[in-house]
């Protein structure tokens, strides 16, 4: 009996203190619970912070670019890139070739005046044609590789094996970035060579007035220019500030993210460049007409250095007689008879 009276204290006392315990602790609420998805990002969160540019996160390395989980700006970009920027290029380019063409159907060629005479005069110096041709050279490899990354897959990649043009264009990449180097130099020498040519003068204005003279289907009409016309000053001064705007966007792309630059800068800087470029090439394809199938003698200029004295005479009229008056410079002489 003392046994079961024994155990049933031990019993009644364990209960009493289960019971001190269970009263004493705080009162655990529902609200109060772990809920293990409760710091977890919920998609109207990332929505909401959409309207306020780059999601970004947290890293530990150096590098916080890292760190941008959505740029929202990108995918503006990237309609640019693949729809605008096609849009424009196709246009630009395509539309100055049907210009040349409608131009060259209604004024034809533009012949010599009066006939060759059979006299030459120098026009540029040796040095001067390299260094054209360098930066010509260049601006065709630039451009052709350049035009690959907008036109490439819409226009190459359904001739081509998806290797074969995967091949071409890493290829493509390389030599656009290499010659970009040949071009800085080339633009900077024809830079230093003829900016004192390049200046406006009276003649420009009486040149401009008469369109310089090209439009004009008899013949006869000669306004007056010196050694570059108001038409190729333009052109100088458009190939020296769209050749910096190149060079320099171009080295951003290059070298990116250099001087604080952020990947907005970066596609700012790819937007720039590529709007210039093709306006850059539509003009060349312009200046390569006049040059060569547009107007008799013009290539020989940068040919052979030399041109016709009826040429110079009709279309640099001033220089012409400028040269004539110097005679002999050194020991090449200005006017030689033609071979």
């Amino acid at each position: 009996m003392a046994t079961l009276i024994g155990k049933i204290r031990f019993i009644a006392g364990a209960l009493a203190l289960a019971f001190l315990i269970a009263i004493a602790a705080p009162a655990s609420p529902a609200s109060a619970q772990v809920n293990p998805t409760a710091s977890a990002v919920k998609e109207q969160q990332l929505l909401n912070q959409l309207q306020g540019g780059v999601i970004s996160g947290r890293v530990s390395i150096p590098d916080q670019k890292s760190a941008n989980l959505i740029h929202p700006a990108g995918r503006e970009w990237r309609r640019f890139h693949e729809v605008t920027l096609v849009w424009l290029g196709g246009i630009v380019i395509v539309g100055m070739i049907a210009l040349l063409v409608i131009f060259f159907l209604w004024r034809g060629r533009i012949p010599i005046e009066g006939g060759r005479s059979g006299r030459k005069i120098l026009r540029f110096t040796g040095f001067e044609r390299f260094v054209h041709w360098l930066t010509a050279t260049c601006f065709v490899l630039l451009g052709i590789t350049g035009l690959n990354i907008t036109f490439g897959k819409r226009l190459l990649l359904p001739i081509m094996d998806a290797h074969a043009f995967s091949e071409w264009s890493e290829f493509a990449k390389f030599v656009h970035n290499y010659i970009s180097f040949g071009f800085t130099v080339g633009v900077l020498l024809m830079f230093l060579m003829w900016v004192g040519q390049n200046f406006p003068t009276a003649a420009d204005a009486e040149w401009i007035k008469r369109g310089g003279g090209i439009l004009s289907k008899k013949g006869g009409d000669h306004p007056p220019a010196w050694k570059f016309n108001a038409g190729q000053k333009m052109l100088y001064w458009l190939v020296t500030l769209g050749s910096i705007a190149m060079i320099v966007s171009g080295f951003i792309l290059m070298f990116p993210f250099y001087g604080g630059l952020n990947i907005g800068n970066m596609e700012l800087a790819q937007v720039f460049h590529g709007v210039v470029a093709m306006l850059f090439v539509a003009m060349i394809l312009a200046h390569i007409y006049l040059g060569t199938v547009g107007m008799e003698g013009a290539f020989e200029a940068m040919g052979e250095g030399t041109v016709d004295e009826n040429w110079a005479k009709a279309h640099h009229p001033l220089w012409a007689k400028e040269e004539a008056a110097r005679g002999p410079r050194g020991h090449e002489p200005l006017v030689t008879p033609a071979e």
